[in-house]
């Protein structure tokens, strides 16, 4: 009796141990065969619903000492990896992860489940312990390797074999003047300082607040890249709180807050910077008059609630001859702008010559919405120079104030680019709304919708149109600027291209001469079909098959992901129960998935190119959404939302348009509120423009300041994460980037893209990274304007400017 006491307690801890791991593998079980049964009956895989009843027998042979259940358990298992492997569309690391750690943990508990069975002999038991001890040490290894980049891609285009470009020097100028730094938007910087090598020892040199208002509605997103002309920064806020920094300082000039205020959309991007003396369309004459009158060097900036003002860059004073004292007034003749909260400028003006040109973001909900018109404004005095407005071409209203431009025309949001060689501007269109109807387009919104339209910068005449998207009604409108650089063609001939990136994926390169496409692009048939009431879709669309398309790869279910095997399967059933028929996926009142969505591809950063290696720097964001059309009886259903993504998940956006009254869009994403799709979620690219080819794609961004259901899970995982904002290249090798859900500026390797430095931020950075030369100290400065990523809790007012130490600076 001296023995039996402890040999029965042990042995009823051990049977405890297995009915809990029974209990365990029950529950899993009728998780897994509940929803696998649904799967298979919307057409999807079986294996959920065997691996389901798999574990549900597993549980009850363990609960019955069965021996076989240590076979069962190793079958089971075996076939789960056989199954994974050849499930995994793209054979990877996160992609095997939601397949593999679960029932691998399963696994596990069972073999030490089944070491308790009496039934065993010792070495089996031993072996069965051993086992589950080995895989524990897997699992353990697997958990670090999250740590670990994984997905990146490195591609030998023949791109090291290649001479330098060379630069002209008209193309390098000392000012960040316009909002890619240079009038053709290749947000090229052509100093060296700041290497790959030294990098590493950038440190804070000033820190300026800009004083930002932080709480309450309409706050806004600080987008803003800051003018630099000389050793000034010219900054401004979501709400246009104008601000001159000296760019050794950081000490404030002058500042200058028009109380601007907008419910929707606020933001502010840049400021636009015009000096008379180095206007080259201006007359000796016109440059010696007045020349003791302010505004001289002007900052021209337009606000949330639609007005264009113009300020004397040296004191921030209004221009008492531009406009009413310094003021233009953007709303008249442009339908209901309701002081800007349906109408206002989101790009900033672009200066070219003695004029600026602007346009405009509309909401667009319903008939009726204001006019796309693009305007042309006399920075010294504010007069109307032209109008673009596609209603009215021969602009024959354009001089009377009566007359209000055309209602409801494609707009134009993000910026244009002017080249100053041909005289001509490029304005980047997006569509007439409403957005996700069109089954009453007029043929203007038809044929300037989704465009690229070259118009005379002297007159706004239109030129050429080149379409990227027919007839849109997936909200594909075109978000960054136009870049030009020259390429090459197919017959080795240098071409004066234009490369705009979109929301799709595709990245179409023309002559910007002729709007023809320089690299191949071809019309592909699409589903037209199921179409919304009173749709008529295009059978065809434009693919630009002559580049790399970035992150616009089908999604199959193969391809949902979760954290876990559980939220995979969701992601599963709801994919099989979306209506996806590809890209251009027709809208419709059953839920459909739109990816690339109306997110990206491609946003309002845009791109930069290396000019000395001829590479182009291109961030993406890859979240698929679920959206369907709802009509005027179903939408009292909803609670309807004006909020932007992700705030509007759950509700109605308003699309009064034909028997619609709204659109509900969410996020195609688990119920841990992860993208379903498998990571990456946001990626950097690197285009080698001679070959047209990818040269390396790396992840970019951790979870470290978000994570499932919103939490921040503090954790450096290199998921790769949606990006917004641009990337800024430099002489050196460099491309500094911002815009990760994560709070850090980083330095990639311009030739390989690996991470060679980052720095902590007090919040998320949308805006694209300034880089400039003091020319009072020679030193170069790295600046960001870190004020939080969209929707965020996390905001500040912070401006931050990164400098080598003294004995690190080479002059």
């Amino acid at each position: 009796m001296g023995d039996f006491q402890p040999t029965y307690r042990k042995l009823g801890l051990l049977d405890g141990w297995r009915v809990l791991v029974a209990l365990l593998c029950l529950l899993v079980g009728i998780g897994l065969a509940a929803g696998g049964f649904n799967l298979v009956m919307l057409g999807g895989s079986l294996y959920y619903l065997f691996a389901g009843l798999g574990y549900i027998v597993l549980a009850i042979l363990l609960v019955l000492k069965q021996r076989i259940a240590l076979p069962f358990s190793i079958g089971v298992f075996v076939a789960t990896v056989l199954w994974a492997f050849f499930d995994t569309p793209e054979f990877g690391y996160w992609a095997l992860l939601p397949r593999l750690v679960v029932p691998t943990v399963l696994f596990v508990l069972s073999l030490w489940a089944t070491a308790t069975l009496q039934s065993f002999a010792p070495k089996t038991r031993k072996q069965s312990v051993l086992g589950g001890l080995a895989l524990t040490c897997c699992l353990l290894i697997t958990l670090f390797e999250a740590c670990s980049p994984h997905g990146a891609i490195h591609n030998d285009t023949g791109f090291s074999k290649q001479p330098p470009l060379t630069v002209a020097k008209e193309d390098v100028p000392e000012d960040w003047q316009y909002f890619a730094r240079n009038e053709h938007g290749t947000r090229y910087v052509p100093y060296s300082q700041i290497t790959p090598e030294n990098v590493g020892r950038l440190q804070v040199a000033w820190v300026y607040h800009t004083g930002r208002r932080l709480t309450g509605a309409g706050t806004g997103v600080d987008e803003n890249t800051p003018q630099q002309i000389g050793n000034v920064l010219y900054s401004c806020t979501p709400e246009n709180l104008v601000t001159a920094i000296d760019g050794d300082t950081g000490k404030a000039l002058w500042k200058f807050d028009p109380q601007a205020h907008s419910a929707e959309h606020v933001t502010c991007r840049g400021v636009g910077y015009y000096d008379t003396d180095r206007d080259q369309t201006l007359s000796a004459e016109d440059k010696v008059s007045d020349a003791d009158a302010p505004c001289r060097q002007s900052i021209i900036v337009n606000t949330v609630d639609a007005r264009l003002i113009g300020l004397d860059a040296h004191t921030g004073k209004l221009c008492p001859k531009f406009g009413n004292n310094g003021v233009v007034d953007l709303k008249p003749r442009m339908g209901p702008a309701e002081n800007g909260k349906r109408y206002h400028p989101t790009g900033i003006p672009v200066v070219m010559g003695h004029t600026a040109v602007i346009g405009g973001w509309v909401r667009d909900i319903v008939h009726g919405e204001p006019s796309g018109v693009v305007r042309a404004y006399d920075v010294r005095t504010g007069a109307l120079a032209w109008a673009w407005d596609v209603g009215d071409p021969d602009n024959a209203n354009a001089a009377d104030p009566s007359k209000t431009y055309t209602l409801e025309t494609p707009n134009v949001w993000t910026i244009p680019t002017y080249d100053r060689a041909l005289n001509l501007v490029y304005l980047p269109t997006g569509n007439g709304p409403p957005d996700y109807w069109g089954g009453d387009r007029d043929a203007v919104k038809e044929k300037f919708g989704a465009a690229i339209v070259a118009v005379d910068a002297s007159t706004g005449q239109t030129k050429w149109v080149f379409q990227t998207v027919h007839h849109d009604v997936w909200d594909y409108d075109l978000p960054s600027q136009p870049v030009l650089f020259d390429v090459t063609n197919k017959q080795g001939e240098t071409v004066p291209a234009l490369i705009q990136t979109t929301k799709t994926g595709n990245i179409f390169v023309v002559d910007r001469r002729t709007g023809q496409p320089v690299t191949d692009v071809v019309e592909k048939k699409v589903a037209t079909q199921p179409a919304a009431e009173g749709e008529h879709l295009s059978p065809t669309q434009p693919f630009s098959v002559g580049m790399p398309e970035i992150g616009a790869k089908p999604l199959t279910e193969s391809s949902m992901w979760g954290v876990s095997t559980f939220d995979q399967l969701y992601c599963r059933i709801m994919f099989r129960n979306s209506v996806y028929e590809g890209a251009f996926t027709p809208p419709g009142e059953k839920p459909y998935i739109e990816y690339p969505s109306l997110l990206g591809g491609m946003n309002w950063g845009g791109v930069s190119i290396d000019e000395a290696r001829g590479l182009m720097f291109v961030n993406d964001m890859r979240v698929p959404l679920r959206m369907m059309l709802v009509n005027k009886k179903n939408a009292s259903h909803y609670k309807i939302s004006m909020d932007e993504v992700p705030g509007f998940m759950g509700t109605l956006r308003p699309q009064v348009a034909g028997p619609y009254q709204g659109v509900r869009i969410d996020i195609l994403q688990s119920p841990l509120a992860v993208p379903c799709n498998t990571p990456p979620f946001g990626t950097m690219s690197a285009i080698d423009l001679r070959s047209k080819k990818l040269l390396w794609q790396v992840p970019l961004g951790t979870v470290k300041d978000t994570g499932p259901m919103g939490l921040k899970t503090h954790m450096d995982v290199p998921l790769g994460l949606p990006t917004l904002g641009g990337p800024t290249a430099t002489a050196s090798g460099l491309v500094f980037f911002a815009g990760t859900q994560d709070y850090y500026l980083r330095a990639l390797n311009s030739l390989t893209g690996e991470e060679v430095w980052k720095a902590r931020l007090p919040a998320g950075a949308p805006a694209a990274p300034l880089v400039f030369r003091s020319p009072k100290t020679g030193k170069e400065y790295v600046v960001i304007s870190a004020g939080g990523m969209s929707h965020s809790p996390d905001v500040s007012d912070e401006i931050i400017a990164y400098t080598l130490p003294d004995d690190a600076t080479v002059h």
